[in-house]
């Protein structure tokens, strides 16, 4: 029987952990799951035909970014982001509003909206809640997002003004969408504070929304806050709602959210990474740049079945580097998101088999040991 777009089938829990099937009009996805990031309709360096090998079913674009190049409009013109960058599976668009508002220097908010300066001609433009859901109706992602505002995380007058401003904005944003194809998150704010987090929990969970998004969290705070919001949030959003932690993505970070509760996860660092040169092993992260790999004919890492593993040591990737190859970033961009996608798959079936907690923690123990040794 095929199941109702946007509904969400809550599979088992183990503790906060959860396996989850969410259906989308490209697809369902497996819970939890990890979002490769496509900020200008691309994942950096890798095709779609490679990604889709990864095992990747959900890909993240991002609004502002194409709203001022290309241009929705062209996008839309297109057929839409699916077309456009030939991906066939679930997509999400975030609403622009982190983007907008890292700007600090460029931007001027008000409760209406943001006026903000283009990174790449110094144009101004401004963006509502209503053209947030504009845009991404016309690039039309399977998920879309509110227009929120991203507060610094410490600050409690800020935070508290912003989460006024986010919820008053979700409202608009809901009254505004007229796609009955999209899903659209709301998104909860707080910054670091446990009381703000709640309110903020409640206030989104008030609404029939199909999914929540969990915002301004990794944006400077530590990993002990970052959690601890995590913990407050969780008891008071719906069950039977997909939960989204936006823009987290080291393998810790994956793990450690999956414990408080998260289901959808994206992030730049895969990508990022590989073209810094370092790649995710079982043990923690390695720098591919080092001299220790020079003669080193192994893969990556050892268990690993991607594309890369299987065909390359690490002695090559090596050599692409210190040649300044461009294939480096793409084979280790290749392996990056392969291992996180399967990081997520390991997870699912851990708490299908009722043994999360085990497995979590014996991959954290062996990550963070490595990873605190090579950095």
């Amino acid at each position: 029987m095929e199941k109702i777009a946007f509904s969400f089938d809550l599979i088992k829990e183990q503790g906060s952990a959860r396996a989850g099937v969410f259906f989308t009009p490209h697809g369902p996805l497996e819970t939890p799951v990890f979002a490769p990031v496509g900020t200008q309709a691309t994942v950096k360096a890798v095709t779609p035909a490679q990604l889709e090998e990864t095992s990747a079913t959900l890909v993240l674009a991002n609004t502002y970014h194409l709203y001022l190049r290309p241009g929705a409009d062209l996008v839309a013109a297109h057929g839409g982001l699916h077309k456009f960058m030939q991906w066939r599976k679930p997509m999400l668009t975030d609403s622009g509003g982190f983007q907008v508002f890292s700007l600090s220097d460029t931007r001027k908010v008000d409760d209406d909206g943001v006026t903000f300066k283009s990174h790449i001609d110094g144009s101004m433009h401004r963006f509502t809640p209503e053209s947030s859901i504009h845009v991404q109706e016309q690039l039309g992602a399977d998920i879309i997002m509110a227009f929120d505002e991203c507060a610094i995380p410490d600050d409690p007058v800020y935070s508290r003004a912003a989460l006024d401003r986010t919820h008053a904005w979700l409202e608009r944003c809901i009254a505004a969408k007229t796609r009955a194809d999209q899903a659209l998150f709301g998104i909860v704010q707080g910054g670091i504070f446990p009381e703000l987090r709640r309110e903020s929990a409640r206030f989104v969970a008030s609404f029939d929304l199909p999914g929540i998004a969990i915002g301004g969290l990794s944006v400077g705070e530590t990993k002990e806050q970052m959690h601890a919001a995590l913990e407050e949030v969780d008891p008071l959003l719906p069950r039977n709602k997909p939960r989204y932690l936006m823009g987290v993505g080291s393998p810790e970070d994956l793990i450690n959210g999956i414990q408080r509760g998260v289901d959808i996860f994206d992030c730049v660092l895969p990508t990022r990474l590989a073209r810094h040169q370092a790649a995710f092993t079982k043990d923690g992260r390695v720098n591919l740049m080092n001299n220790r790999f020079a003669r080193d004919f192994n893969p990556i890492d050892e268990p690993c079945q991607c594309y890369t593993c299987r065909h390359f040591s690490r002695a090559y990737l090596r050599h692409l580097i210190i040649a300044r190859e461009m294939l480096s970033a793409t084979l280790i961009s290749i392996h990056n998101i392969h291992f996180l996608v399967s990081l997520m798959k390991k997870a699912r079936i851990a708490i299908l088999e009722a043994n999360f907690t085990q497995f979590a923690s014996s991959f954290l123990a062996d990550y963070t040991k490595e990873n605190q040794k090579e950095f």
